[in-house]
């Protein structure tokens, strides 16, 4: 008997503000962060027709976010879920689907007892994309992290996936942390997904060709 060959699957993980939505100024701190209502929450330009193309070359899509507003005391969990839900509408105006969204609600320094302190899930560390990995049986290798903060880059790296950094005007609050060098800087979405198509057509053409 033969050995059956299980085909995994290719994806991109997304961060989430400032790639899929625009960040939005804090009067009170005067920082770029992510959106405090959902009347906040605005796809960046392109997104729809960017994340469209994704699911049309075969990519799974996941979201994995830092969300630790309501660890910090600036939001309630209900307002997280709206804004969430309102994220969910957009994109289902745009006709995209995502496989999975993976939130983060825990922050070290937070003020909120059960979602302070050290977790396993918040990035940098590669626990979303480890999981989806075995839930959907994704193989990394072939599959992208695209984001804006050396968090996300880091996250990428370590799970093994190959990383592109969406340059945004606005300050990167952890540059402080030293620059992670992702593989490609872009400036929005659409020229990440670019650059994912045009490193997926390669692949093909070089498979296509080692089986002449």
């Amino acid at each position: 008997m033969g050995v059956s060959v299980i085909k995994r699957s290719v994806a991109v993980f997304l961060d989430r503000d400032g790639v899929i939505n625009c960040n939005v100024m804090n009067p009170l701190t005067r920082a770029w962060e992510a959106p405090m209502t959902a009347e906040d929450l605005v796809l960046s330009p392109n997104t729809g027709s960017a994340l469209r193309a994704l699911r049309e070359a075969g990519f799974l899509l996941f979201l994995v976010s830092n969300q630790p507003n309501h660890a910090k005391g600036k939001a309630s969990l209900q307002t997280l879920d709206r804004i969430h839900n309102r994220l969910l509408a957009q994109l289902n105006n745009e006709k995209v689907m995502f496989d999975a969204f993976y939130y983060c609600l825990h922050h070290p320094h937070g003020v909120v007892r059960e979602y302070s302190g050290l977790c396993l899930c918040r990035k940098p560390s590669p626990f979303f994309l480890f999981q989806a990995r075995d839930k959907f049986c994704l193989d990394l290798e072939h599959s992208w992290m695209i984001g804006d903060r050396n968090t996300d880059i880091q996250c990428g790296q370590t799970a093994g996936v190959r990383t592109i950094r969406v340059l945004n005007n606005e300050e990167d609050s952890c540059a402080a942390d030293g620059d992670m060098h992702a593989e490609f800087q872009v400036d929005g979405l659409k020229a990440a997904v670019a650059i994912i198509l045009h490193a997926a057509n390669r692949c093909v053409r070089r498979a296509l060709k080692e089986s002449d």
